[in-house]
């Protein structure tokens, strides 16, 4: 036991030990997430598909379906980027739970759980390496998007404040995908279980498609998917709405504020879970 801990327990902290214990935190997560990093380089296939998906996504809609698809009021291939943006980074956050079953599956989690180190720190140092990787696939997406004729319309400083909603969207919800990837049995059962649940979600939005095009139950649902907000938030500071109505609900109308109030609820939520489950002995 170290000696900040020994402390700890007999109520003798000190400032100087908070100091000490402040500066274990950064450099475990630190180790950890270049752990991760190294992790991901010694694994060009996952590197290759995180990049492949977003450029195949761009030209499979903008290219064969972008003649047939009319938006009114839009040019198509503006519109769609948003949707092709918030999908590939909400499914690259699926990285985040699979390398975290896969770690317990391989004994690592336990490994570092026998360590004097703290929970919280292998966790953020995880969803810190899938945030870089995230940079990454959006600067891919950025080019694609620029070769096929897409275009931002607002200033700078909105096309930069829509990056960065969608990087910290994708590492608040890659906290989510951390808890289950510490919650399933197996890396196979958490990515049958995540795209049973994200296709339906990231299709059935205005991702793709306006939301007032679908039957009435399902514009429903798409008005008040969070995705949807992301999408109407990314195109809002993009430019991209052109002359689109917006719909009358209250996501829709204040999507970026929508996807802040989310984003702060994930951020409450799952990280104390995944650090409960991370130091549970049923992990």
């Amino acid at each position: 036991m170290s000696t900040t801990a020994t402390r700890a327990s007999t109520g003798l902290i000190t400032a100087d030990d908070n100091r000490s214990a402040m500066t274990d935190w950064f450099t475990d997560v630190h180790a950890i997430t270049m752990r991760n990093l190294t992790r991901l380089k010694r694994s060009p296939d996952v590197i290759g598909f995180a990049l492949l998906q977003p450029i195949m996504f761009v030209l499979l809609f903008s290219q064969v379906y972008g003649g047939a698809i009319q938006v009114e009021g839009s040019n198509y291939t503006e519109f769609l980027m948003a949707g092709i943006f918030a999908q590939t980074v909400i499914f690259g956050s699926t990285i985040s739970g699979s390398y975290m079953a896969e770690d317990i599956r391989d004994g690592i989690i336990d490994r570092f759980r026998s360590l004097p180190m703290s929970p919280s720190a292998v966790l953020v140092a995880r969803s810190i390496a899938d945030f870089m990787l995230n940079i990454v696939s959006i600067t891919v997406m950025l080019i694609t998007g620029f070769v096929v004729g897409w275009r931002f319309r607002e200033g700078v400083l909105d096309f930069i404040l829509g990056l960065l909603l969608l990087l910290f969207f994708a590492w608040a919800f890659s906290w989510v995908m951390i808890f289950i990837g510490l919650s399933v049995k197996s890396p196979e059962t958490l990515n049958q279980a995540v795209f049973i649940i994200l296709f339906p979600l990231t299709f059935i939005s205005n991702a793709f498609v306006p939301s007032d095009t679908l039957p009435t139950v399902l514009r429903v649902i798409a008005e008040w998917n969070p995705i949807s907000a992301l999408v109407q938030a990314v195109r809002t500071l993009f430019g991209n709405l052109g002359d689109l109505p917006t719909p009358d609900v209250w996501p829709m109308q204040h999507p970026v504020l929508t996807v802040l109030i989310g984003m702060a609820v994930v951020l409450l939520v799952f990280p104390p879970l995944a650090v409960r489950k991370f130091r549970s002995k049923e992990v």
